[in-house]
């Protein structure tokens, strides 16, 4: 069973405690941040229960939040996860291209990890960068514009920095 560290834990109640009795539940995404820092990058089915018990509210309610963002990762992930926008307006500047070029290049298909665990391909719902579409999110880095010179370019990169 996860449990987060002293200072951790003692962070969590801050946080809990900056909403009044019965609203508790407000402090959920801020720790389920915390929670998948700690614990490995992702959240496990017991990570989930955990913060439910620690905040105080139904394992369900945190499955359906941790569910719906992106930003919660429920299984375990490359290093690097590339979300790639594949709404209406990226698709039709090319997501679909990027997204297959990526598949090609990494060796995988969406959903998936490369076998060396640096990199995990995940499309999302609109990153609301229609303007420099097609976009990815890296990170906490939007990489706009895409092309497929710019992608190798930045997957030889992290590569280059990994030997």
């Amino acid at each position: 069973m996860p449990k987060f560290s002293d200072a951790s834990l003692a962070k969590v109640k801050e946080i809990i405690a900056r909403y009044p009795e019965g609203r508790h539940k407000s402090a959920l995404l801020p720790v389920l941040h915390m929670a998948q820092a700690e614990f490995g990058g992702w959240l496990s089915t017991e990570t989930m229960d955990y913060v439910a018990s620690v905040i105080g509210i139904q394992p369900i309610e945190v499955y359906e939040v941790a569910s719906f963002y992106t930003m919660f990762e429920l299984q375990p992930t490359g290093q690097y996860v590339l979300q790639v926008c594949h709404t209406g307006p990226c698709c039709l500047v090319g997501a679909d291209k990027i997204i297959a070029h990526l598949e090609s290049k990494l060796g995988i298909k969406v959903g998936d990890t490369t076998s060396d665990g640096l990199f995990t391909l995940k499309t999302v719902e609109c990153l609301a960068s229609c303007g420099t579409a097609p976009v990815m999110q890296l990170g906490r880095r939007y990489v706009e514009n895409l092309t497929e010179a710019k992608l190798d370019e930045m997957i030889e990169s992290i590569r280059g920095n990994k030997s």
